[in-house]
């Protein structure tokens, strides 16, 4: 069992800092403390609760009809939470369908972990939504979960209501959990299905304050579900992170106290963005794309074919402008654009992408 780098993050670690303008971030424009307002200096810096404060709990547990404070775990990040749903759930002998594309820990883990994983391919053809009855043809006796994760990271893409619940019927039909990432939900560009552990006790729900929020430095993200899957992250997280950052915690909580209106700022900006996006999308020649129904990112392709790592390369080389080649995303003919940020770096990115695109292709 080895844990191996995943590409993604080492082109991040690599060039991101390296650059002015950066167009392949994943989320909204990060906050900081004076952006928010908040004074920190009443928090207790002692150890926390090993699934997160008691009312912060509370106030997420709102979100999902149905559920209270126990069907809740706070986790350093949605990753966390993916790895120890992951962890817990399947073991050596199972296995587990992930779609694909997706944000890469979500194969890398089962990958490292030496389980037996099937891909559920989202394709063009299909505009990146996932096909239910390929997935069913790719479950098995000894399944035990399936991950999706919608709005798509790094597609855009929208799973609908018909498609959520045959997945979910699936699940309970199979006797396996349903996974489903929301992270991005509250950032789409129509009403998107229920939230999928609203629907089932065979269905999980993971989110992060990372993208939506702005908020990636405060590391936390949760899961809802039945409370053994609940207690079965506690037991991962008590042999790795314990309890998550006092600090983050505090932030979270007074976020989500002002949680519809910070989401209504954050949604004019992504509108507003997008916009800009799709026109400069309309206007050029060497890439397409399915256009994005929710999130604040989007994975166009080069018309001509071939891979994106040179342009990615030359962009951070010669035009100080970050985005991410597919190959980090083990989609070598796309790449990864974020419109998140703000106005002007964003139309200043996009101005330097069909610079190298057309010394490039030209």
């Amino acid at each position: 069992m080895v844990f191996e780098r995943m590409p993604l993050e080492d082109w991040f670690d690599k060039y991101q800092y390296e650059v002015d303008w950066d167009i392949g971030e994943s989320g909204m424009k990060f906050l900081s403390l004076n952006d928010l307002g908040f004074e920190l200096g009443d928090v207790d810096l002692r150890y926390g609760y090993h699934l997160g404060a008691p009312e912060l709990r509370e106030i997420i547990s709102k979100q999902y009809r149905g559920r209270t404070a126990e069907n809740v775990a706070v986790t350093t990040g949605a990753s966390e939470a993916n790895f120890s749903i992951i962890a817990h759930l399947v073991g050596k002998d199972d296995h587990i369908v992930v779609e694909h594309p997706t944000y890469p820990s979500l194969y890398q883990v089962p990958r490292s972990l030496e389980r037996d994983m099937s891909l559920l391919h989202l394709t063009w053809e299909d505009d990146f939504k996932p096909n239910m009855d390929e997935l069913e043809k790719l479950i098995k006796p000894n399944t035990k979960l399936v991950t999706l994760t919608h709005p798509n990271n790094p597609t855009g893409s929208q799973i609908d209501e018909n498609s959520l619940m045959r997945a979910i019927q699936l699940a309970e039909e199979n006797d396996f959990h349903l996974m489903v990432d929301e992270t991005y939900r509250d950032l789409t560009f129509k009403d998107p299905p229920p939230l999928a552990a609203t629907l089932s006790k065979n269905a999980i729900s993971i989110t992060s304050m990372s993208k939506v929020y702005g908020l990636p430095g405060i590391r936390i993200g949760w899961a809802v579900a039945d409370r053994p899957i609940i207690e079965g992250i506690r037991a991962v997280r008590e042999q790795m992170t314990i309890c998550n950052s006092q600090l983050g915690e505090a932030v979270a909580l007074r976020v989500l106290q002002e949680r519809d209106e910070i989401l209504r700022k954050m949604r004019n900006i992504m509108l507003e963005n997008y916009e800009i996006l799709k026109k400069w999308m309309d206007n050029q020649q060497w890439l397409e794309w399915k256009e994005p129904e929710g999130g604040v990112v989007a994975a166009p392709r080069l018309k001509q074919g071939g891979p994106t790592r040179e342009l990615c390369k030359l962009l951070v080389d010669k035009y100080r402008t970050f985005v991410v080649p597919g190959y980090g995303l083990e989609m070598d003919e796309y790449f990864r654009l974020g419109y998140g940020g703000e106005k002007e770096e964003l139309i200043k990115g996009l101005e330097n992408l069909g610079k190298a695109l057309e010394e490039l292709y030209s």
